[in-house]
């Protein structure tokens, strides 16, 4: 299965945080999986750490490839396909989840959040 992991449960994965479900968490470590971050989320993460919004035991330019790499979850770049699938219907106004919406459905991914918003959209969630 891929798998695309959004900021909040990459965060949670990095930080061990309790609200992280048991099937969330196994199915990251099931290496049968293929598991995604995508450069939104890093670019979401690295602006929340420099306003000062998030603390990370280092720089997100260190901090993100280290832990991501650690946990075999790949990098996701953005393409112009999925770029441009971002024309979605307005029920999620954060670009960044809009974005996540856009590669999880050109890419033919499931999406790893807890963001009841992005059920709306015709992208698999799991949670």
């Amino acid at each position: 299965m891929k798998l695309l992991v959004d900021a909040c449960t990459f965060l949670w994965v990095l930080k061990g945080k309790p609200e992280l479900p048991a099937r969330v968490a196994s199915l990251i470590q099931d290496s049968d999986n293929e598991v995604f971050l995508s450069v939104a989320c890093s670019c979401e993460i690295s602006q929340k750490y420099a306003r000062g919004k998030l603390r990370l035991p280092e720089a997100p330019e260190r901090c993100i490839p280290a832990e991501r790499e650690a946990r075999g979850i790949a990098s996701l770049p953005i393409d112009e396909e999925s770029a441009h699938a971002v024309g979605l219907p307005w029920l999620h106004h954060d670009p960044f989840d809009r974005l996540l919406v856009a590669q999880a459905i050109v890419h033919g991914m499931s999406i790893l959040t807890p963001d009841p918003l992005i059920t709306q959209y015709p992208a698999r969630v799991i949670w």
